[in-house]
């Protein structure tokens, strides 16, 4: 029993240390179903198909690019870290 409960402290230590990675993950989440949302939303008012396609599209570009840019940080940062460890004696 004991077992148990240091598995889930050392769980929730973890969900604590990340939980900024988990919120920049839900915030890319809202970001990547934005053009459905508002297409969803849009129909719900009754506006016509050209309208909801061309907003929708509109809006789903503005978001991949902050999508772009949040993931771009991301990834430098995991470049970064991979060249500093390839660092070593070369045969």
């Amino acid at each position: 029993m004991a077992s148990v409960f240091s598995w889930i402290k050392k769980e929730i230590v973890y969900l604590k240390d990340s939980f900024f990675q988990i919120v920049k993950a839900l915030f890319l989440v809202i970001l990547a179903s934005s053009g459905l949302i508002c297409a969803i939303f849009l129909r719900y008012l009754g506006y016509s198909g050209t309208i909801i396609s061309f907003v929708s599209i509109i809006i789903e570009l503005i978001s991949l690019i902050l999508c772009y840019f949040l993931l771009r940080g991301y990834l430098k940062t995991k470049e970064k870290t991979e060249a500093s460890t390839s660092k070593g004696k070369k045969l």
